[in-house]
């Protein structure tokens, strides 16, 4: 976790689908916190979301990238949770005066009640979504024990992680192939 270019890669991947039942990385109140530590130079400042409302953008995003993956259409209601989330912090430019000069930032409106980390998020996911080239760069893992989304800015990428899920892959290729020749051979 914390190792995408998109923390909205990051939410998706903190559920393990493969494991039955699925792994809720972010599951407990200690694991959720340190999730949001490392995520908190890429999000707005402001309090931590709710669990609920996390958990419903990460199955929405989820869906979409599974969708897009396998060839489908998204549930309708990823879509609307996706926008919902986006729409629920709108963001806008302005220039403030610094000791530099002038310079812009970017101000997140919670008045109504929206948390500006999951809108940054959702902003990133709809990003990703609609931009067809960066979208041609989502993957999932190849290692089947893994169920990880990363973006192959190198398109020979197959791995989340090629000194984890990567060198997995090859020991047990390697075992399969040892185990074989020699059970073949005696």
């Amino acid at each position: 976790m914390g190792g995408e270019p998109l923390v909205a890669l990051d939410l998706a991947d903190t559920l393990i689908t493969v494991t039955e039942p699925a792994t809720d990385l972010i599951g407990t109140q200690d694991a959720s916190a340190t999730w949001w530590a490392l995520q908190s130079g890429s999000l707005p400042p402001g309090p931590v979301p709710d669990a609920a409302a996390m958990r419903r953008l990460r199955a929405a995003i989820r869906d979409v990238m599974d969708a897009h993956l396998e060839g489908r259409d998204a549930r309708p209601t990823s879509l609307d949770d996706i926008n919902a989330a986006a729409a629920s912090a709108p963001m806008s430019p302005r220039l403030v005066m610094t000791a530099g000069g002038i310079r812009s930032e970017e101000r997140w409106h919670t008045e109504h009640g929206g948390n500006a980390a999951l809108a940054a998020i959702a902003a990133e996911a709809i990003g990703l979504l609609a931009d067809p080239e960066r979208l041609g760069l989502l993957r999932r893992c190849a290692n089947p024990a893994c169920s990880m989304f990363f973006l192959a800015e190198n398109k020979r990428r197959k791995w989340c992680t090629s000194n984890i899920c990567g060198n997995r892959t090859r020991v047990a290729r390697h075992y399969q192939r040892t185990h074989t020749d020699r059970a073949g051979g005696t």
